[in-house]
């Protein structure tokens, strides 16, 4: 059964911050209000129609404060809500249901880090309590490291399947000028970089760069009389089993299948229904996990499913079409970016990478070890 707030809300404004090393003495805020002023002008509005602030910061404890200062907002809501990097999503779906409840008219979702200027220095301040710590894993990536040995074992998925959503991610990046990196890489290229954690190589874990990015929000009621096509949010779901992965109750089933079936039941549509899929790739396992528990295959066939090109341009689903957290950017947390791709998706605007015809974008979110799980759909305004 449908939500009463599907297509209430749509996104009318979206904008990225420089990418990749951006030039010295540029701060989060700096790259956070280069995206916000894109965002804002995109969409025809200015920070004096800002009433709402979704955000949030791995270097300000109150970040929604300090960035509504920095930025000169006054919100009536001010959200620093910090689930890891699936938290803009869940925050475009919390503004979509403010907003059809009338608490809200525009909304600004942002985010930024300098992870890569930073040179390693940045400390996060949101890594759970862990009783895993006398292990000395290397966080997040052993535990990520875990999860896919054991799919491993009880699937046989193979490091060759693997190996091709980061292949798939680097076919995806080549046609967006915009991806970090987009030289050539191939399967044997991911088998035989250096190991991290193993069976996870350096080719299989999400690249760390700078940048942020900005989505704008407002009624559907609005959003017909700005510049922009509106995106509508037509459906979501969260979800969240566990904070550090020893709790975790199945290494090879994550809290997407919970998200997916709130967000399939509140968007009225399912995973046939998609167009193009924006899932969160910290590590080359994260689109296999959140293809078999979102519904797109069944559990256990995610490797297949990837295997040949599945997932690349000309496969039989467009997944990560910006290039992901693999190929494309990843400052920290990427959810954010499976927003702005999306929404241009869906606007036609992606030229090599557009996905002929797109009405329909499922976006997933993934924060921690695999413990936040939120899920999105977006549609044209043919899907209302």
């Amino acid at each position: 059964m449908s939500a009463a707030w599907r297509g209430a809300a749509a996104i009318v404004g979206v904008a990225e911050s420089d990418l990749g090393r951006v030039p010295e003495g540029l701060s989060s805020l700096d790259l956070i209000g280069q995206a916000t002023a894109g965002a804002l002008a995109e969409a025809g509005l200015g920070t004096e129609d800002v009433d709402a602030l979704y955000t949030t910061s791995a270097y300000f404890p109150m970040s929604a404060l300090v960035t509504a200062e920095y930025l000169g907002v006054r919100p009536r809501v001010a959200d620093g809500t910090n689930i890891g990097g699936s938290t803009f999503v869940a925050q475009a779906v919390r503004a979509a249901q403010a907003i059809a409840a009338g608490e809200v008219e525009v909304a600004l979702i942002c985010y930024s880090s300098t992870q890569l200027s930073d040179g390693g220095r940045l400390v996060t301040t949101n890594r759970p309590l862990s009783y895993e710590g006398e292990f000395s894993p290397r966080f997040p990536i052993s535990m990520f490291a875990l999860a896919t040995a054991r799919h491993m074992h009880e699937f046989g998925t193979t490091r060759e399947q693997l190996a091709e959503v980061a292949v798939a991610a680097r076919r995806w990046a080549q046609l967006n000028p915009k991806a970090y990196a987009r030289d050539e890489l191939s399967v044997e290229d991911v088998l035989g970089s250096r190991m991290v954690s193993d069976p996870l190589t350096v080719r299989d874990c999400c690249l760390v760069t700078d940048g942020g990015g900005a989505v704008v929000m407002t009624s559907a009621e609005r959003a017909r009389d700005l510049p922009q096509e509106p995106v509508y949010v037509l459906g979501g779901g969260e979800a969240t089993d566990h904070a550090n992965l020893s709790q975790m109750p199945d290494l090879t089933t994550t809290a997407a299948a919970v998200s997916g079936a709130r967000a399939w039941e509140t968007s009225g549509l399912g995973p046939a229904d998609m167009d193009v899929v924006q899932l969160y790739d910290a590590f080359t396992i994260n689109p296999v996990l959140f293809l078999e528990d979102l519904g797109f295959c069944a559990k256990g066939e995610g490797g297949a499913f990837v295997a040949d090109g599945g997932i690349a341009p000309g496969g039989r689903l467009p997944v990560n079409t910006s290039g992901g957290g693999l190929s494309y950017c990843h400052p920290g947390m990427f959810g954010i970016f499976l927003l702005i791709e999306a929404t241009r998706q869906l606007r036609g605007e992606t030229g090599a990478r557009q996905v002929a015809g797109a009405r329909t974008a499922l976006v997933h979110g993934n924060g921690g070890a695999l413990a936040s799980e939120v899920t999105a759909v977006l549609g044209t305004a043919d899907t209302l």
